[in-house]
């Protein structure tokens, strides 16, 4: 029974210690990954006291002003796993997955919606970085249709890569349609996570505007001049989770302006965009959960399979060499011991001297006893001779002569 368990740990030990070895190697790697069933989420920033341009049309007549208030911003990113299965090129499928993101920004007080785009993308699973997809859109118009094509994305898209390092990084903007570096300034901890702090600068960059939109503001605000543009300004800060790429937080500090070419300029927005506590604290716990997943996997789950795996295998060695000493122990003692002969303990008598070389006296032989009760014939003694004539005498020994 004992030789039945220590086999069966001993190869438990085995699958543990190869179990352990393969979970960072090709486990973990399909953890940090993003997956196909990711849940929708939903991020709000607000911006308190902004300046914003609201245009109104009212029948043929437009009304735009500039006016103030708080702004709420919703991003709401949806997974597409059917669109990801079925539209993805051959040489994306497995690598990217296809997202659809919808923004509305909303005043606080009136709950009137002041802007709103939609797109639709897709990106790598582990980089978090823009995939070349030719079915890519941006609509920010608000129109029901979706023109394909119009938008060629690069850098990061709402996250970072997997395992993120304290270097800069390219991060898609909206407004300007390119990538542009984010550097890398520093740690912070937010929510008991160690956070990577990246900063973008984006500093008086003309915005591509319609000539017929530049010439509706300029009619408005700047009535002598004939062109103008729109000059963009933002500073983004973004604390990312430096295991799973997820934004933890992010601040948008933006500034728009008409600058006419004869005139004063307009601010057209002036907003400083911070994510809510409530929308902090979801991405750090659910962070939390995802690093804790990764953690498990490619640090834990092999240290502790590693050392339950050494545990069952030295158990099982030890089972299987006792029960191997304990037999052959049981085969001695079932061997009975030669036994040595009995010694006599008695004294032995000695009833003649030994004979030495050293003695010159011959001792006397021992003669044997004859008697009435024995068998034994007495020798033939040639030193008697009988007196009574008839009785004869002995006879000589060759060469001796017979006497009477």
């Amino acid at each position: 029974m004992k030789l039945r368990v220590g086999a069966a740990l001993f190869g438990l030990g085995v699958l543990l210690l190869v179990f352990a070895a393969g979970l960072p190697f090709y486990v973990a790697p399909a953890v940090s990954k993003l997956p196909y069933d990711l849940e929708p989420t939903t991020s709000i920033a607000e911006a308190k006291d902004a300046k914003f341009l609201k245009i109104t049309a009212s029948g043929s007549s437009v009304s735009i002003e500039v006016p103030q208030g708080d702004l709420r911003s919703s991003v709401e990113v949806i997974p597409q796993p059917d669109d990801t299965k079925n539209r993805l090129p051959k040489e994306l499928k497995g690598d990217a997955v296809i997202w659809d993101v919808f923004q509305t920004v909303k005043r606080v007080d009136t709950e009137e919606v002041v802007s709103q785009y939609s797109t639709e993308f897709a990106l790598y699973r582990i980089s978090g970085a823009a995939a070349p997809w030719k079915d890519q859109w941006l609509n920010e118009s608000g129109a029901n249709e979706t023109p394909v094509g119009n938008v060629s994305y690069s850098g990061q898209l709402y996250k970072f890569p997997f395992g993120a390092g304290k270097r800069d990084y390219q991060v898609f903007d909206r407004d300007l349609k390119r990538a542009l570096p984010a550097k890398f300034t520093g740690t912070e901890k937010i929510k008991g996570i160690e956070t990577y702090r990246f900063e973008q600068r984006i500093e008086n960059e003309v915005l591509a505007t319609p000539e017929a939109s530049i010439q509706t503001l300029v009619g408005k605000f700047a009535p002598g001049a004939t062109s103008g543009q729109i000059v963009y300004s933002n500073t983004r800060t973004l604390w990312v989770d430096p295991v799973t790429g997820a934004y933890i937080n992010v601040r948008e500090q933006q500034r728009k302006e008409l600058r006419p070419n004869t005139g004063t300029p307009t601010v057209l927005l002036d907003a400083d965009f911070n994510y809510t506590d409530e929308t902090v604290s979801r991405s750090a716990d659910t962070a939390k959960d995802n690093r804790f997943k990764i953690g498990l996997i490619s640090l834990w789950g092999p240290i502790v399979a590693g050392v339950l795996g050494l545990l069952a295998l030295i158990a099982g060695v030890w089972l299987v060499t006792r029960r191997n000493d304990g037999g052959a122990a049981a085969r001695h003692r079932a061997e009975p011991a030669p036994v040595a002969p009995a010694v006599d303990s008695t004294p032995t008598r000695v009833d003649q001297e030994p004979v030495r070389d050293t003695d010159t006296v011959e001792q006397p032989k021992p003669q044997p006893v004859g008697g009435p009760l024995t068998d034994e014939i007495p020798p033939a003694s040639t030193n008697w001779k009988s007196d009574d004539p008839t009785v004869p005498t002995q006879r000589p020994a060759p060469g001796e002569v017979e006497q009477r």
